[in-house]
C-alpha cells in the first residue's frame, strides 16, 4: 500500500506535509477520472466496438481509427507545447486542464450518437481523435503540476502513484461498465443490447465518471502566478520563443532534448499497446467483449502494482534503470503473444493455448507497461526548469505525437500488407525497440544539470 506520508515529505518553502497530502490525492483523482476516457472509451470497450463487423469489418475499422489517431497528434504536435508555455506564462495552468477535461468530456458524452452502423464509423473515429487531443493538452498541465506538489526526494513515488491511481480507477469503471451495461440483457435505466444502446450508454457514463473525479485538482492545486512580460507575447510570437528556448535547453542541457526524442518513440509504442490492445484480444483472439473486459480489470490490476513499485524503484535506483528494464520486458512479453498467436503451440514443454498466451503475457505487457509511462514522466520533471514545466511537458507532448503516428501506422500498415490483424503486433514491438535503443545513450537525471531558458 501507498505511504501518503512518504508521499508528501515536504521540503523547505514547500507547502506542509498535510497540504501536500491533500494535493496529491485531488492531483492523483484526476488520473482516476480520466481512466474512463483511457480505458474503457479508447481501449477495452468503445474502440473494441467501433471496429466490430457493424462498422464495416475488424480489418478496415481498425485501419480507419490508426489513421484517425495519427492524424489526432498532428494537431498535438503542432499545438501543445506553445499551449503549456502559455498556461504557464499567463499563470492558467489549472485553468486550461479544467477547460480541455471539459472538452474530453463532451466528445465522449457525443459518443452516445455513434450508432452500430458503417456509415457512423467516421464520425466515432473523429470524437475518439478529438477526445485524445483534448486529453493531451490537458496532460500537458497536469504533468506539469506534478513538480508543484512532489519534492525531489518523492517526485518518483507521486507520479507512480498518480499513474496507480489512474489503474484502480479503470478497474472500478470497466466493473461498473461490466455489471452496468454489458453482462445483463438489461442493464441499468433499462438499457439493451439493440442498436448498441449499452455501448453508447456507456460513453454516457464514462463522460460523468471524468467530470467528477477531475474536480478535486481544481480545488486543491494552487494557480502559477502569472508572468506578465510573457503573458503579453502573441500566440504566433510564442512559437519563435518557443524556438529560442529549445536551442537554450539544447545548449544548457542537451541530454533533456535527447530524452524528450527518445521518449516521444518508446511512449508511442505503449500507448499503441493499451490503444490496440483490446482491439488485439477481440480480433485476433476471438474474444467478446465480457471476456475483454474482465481481462482489462485483471490488467489495470497489474498496471497499478507495477506503476507504485516502479516509483519506489525510480526514487531508489533513477528513471532511466526503470524504463530500460519494462521496455525489455515489454518486448520480450510482447514477442511471445506475437509468435504463439491465437492457436494452440508447445511452448516451454508445455502445450499453449490462445487463450493462455494472452492472459499470461498479456498481463505481463500490463505490469511493465505502468512503470514506463511514471518513470518517464519523473525523469523529465527532475529536469524540467522550475516555473516552466508546462512548456516543457508541451514539448513532451509534441516530441511523442510528433512520431505518434509510427505505432498507429504500422499497425495499420502491417495488417493491410499481411491481411490480417494479428501481424500488428510486431509493428508496436518494432517501435518499442526503436525507443529502447534511442534512450540507452541518454545520460540519466543527476548526471546532467537543469536547462536554462531565457525568460522572453
Amino acid at each position: 500500500m501507498v505511504s501518503y506520508t512518504s508521499l508528501s515529505s515536504a521540503s523547505p518553502g514547500t507547502p506542509s506535509p498535510r497540504t501536500r497530502k491533500r494535493q496529491v490525492l485531488a492531483w492523483a483523482s484526476w488520473d482516476w477520472g480520466t481512466a474512463a476516457f483511457n480505458a474503457v472509451m479508447t481501449t477495452f470497450v468503445f474502440t473494441v466496438y467501433l471496429t466490430s463487423e457493424s462498422f464495416g469489418g475488424e480489418a478496415h475499422a481498425s485501419t480507419v481509427l490508426g489513421y484517425g489517431i495519427a492524424l489526432a497528434g498532428v494537431a498535438v504536435a503542432v499545438l501543445a507545447p506553445v499551449l503549456g508555455q502559455r498556461a504557464d506564462a499567463g499563470g492558467g495552468r489549472r485553468k486550461w486542464l479544467g477547460i480541455n477535461t471539459a472538452l474530453v468530456c463532451l466528445a465522449t458524452a457525443l459518443c452516445f450518437f455513434v450508432f452500430p452502423r458503417p456509415e457512423f464509423l467516421l464520425l466515432g473515429v473523429a470524437l475518439i481523435a478529438l477526445g485524445n487531443v483534448f486529453s493531451e493538452f490537458a496532460g500537458v498541465n497536469y504533468n506539469a503540476m506534478l513538480s508543484q506538489i512532489s519534492t525531489p526526494a518523492t517526485v518518483g513515488r507521486v507520479s507512480g502513484f498518480g499513474w496507480g491511481m489512474g489503474y484502480v480507477g479503470g478497474i472500478a469503471a470497466l466493473a461498473m461498465v461490466l455489471v452496468g451495461f454489458i453482462n445483463p440483457d438489461v442493464g441499468w435505466f433499462g438499457v439493451t443490447s439493440a442498436d448498441g444502446l449499452n455501448i453508447r450508454a456507456v460513453a454516457l457514463f464514462s463522460a460523468v465518471w471524468l467530470a467528477v473525479f477531475a474536480l478535486p485538482v481544481m480545488f486543491a492545486v494552487p494557480e502559477m502566478p502569472r508572468q506578465e512580460r510573457a503573458a503579453g507575447i502573441g500566440f504566433l510570437a510564442s512559437y519563435g520563443l518557443l524556438f529560442r528556448r529549445i536551442k537554450a535547453i539544447y545548449k544548457t542541457s542537451p541530454h533533456t532534448i535527447w530524452f524528450l526524442l527518445a521518449s516521444a518513440v518508446f511512449r508511442d509504442g505503449l500507448a499503441a499497446v493499451f490503444t490496440f490492445g483490446g482491439i488485439i484480444a477481440a480480433g485476433t483472439f476471438g474474444w467478446s467483449l465480457s471476456e475483454v473486459i474482465i481481462f482489462a480489470i485483471f490488467g489495470n490490476v497489474v498496471a497499478a502494482v507495477g506503476a507504485v513499485a516502479g516509483g519506489f524503484l525510480d526514487d531508489r535506483a533513477g528513471p532511466k534503470n526503470v524504463i530500460v528494464f519494462s521496455l525489455i520486458g515489454l518486448l520480450i512479453s510482447g514477442g511471445v503473444i506475437a509468435v504463439l498467436g491465437a492457436e494452440p503451440q508447445s511452448f516451454l514443454g508445455m502445450q499453449w493455448s490462445g487463450d493462455t498466451t494472452f492472459w499470461i503475457f498479456g498481463l505481463l505487457l500490463c505490469l511493465f507497461v505502468g512503470p514506463a509511462q511514471s518513470a518517464s514522466r519523473a525523469f523529465l520533471a527532475r529536469l524540467a526548469p522550475e516555473g516552466e514545466e508546462a512548456e516543457l511537458f508541451g514539448l513532451y507532448a509534441t516530441t511523442g505525437r510528433a512520431v505518434s503516428f509510427l505505432a498507429p501506422t504500422l499497425f495499420a500498415a502491417f495488417i493491410t500488407i499481411f491481411g490480417a490483424q494479428r501481424y500488428g503486433i510486431l509493428g508496436i514491438l518494432l517501435v518499442l525497440l526503436l525507443g529502447l535503443l534511442a534512450l540507452l545513450p541518454v545520460k540519466a537525471p543527476g548526471k546532467v544539470q537543469r536547462a536554462v531558458v531565457p525568460e522572453f
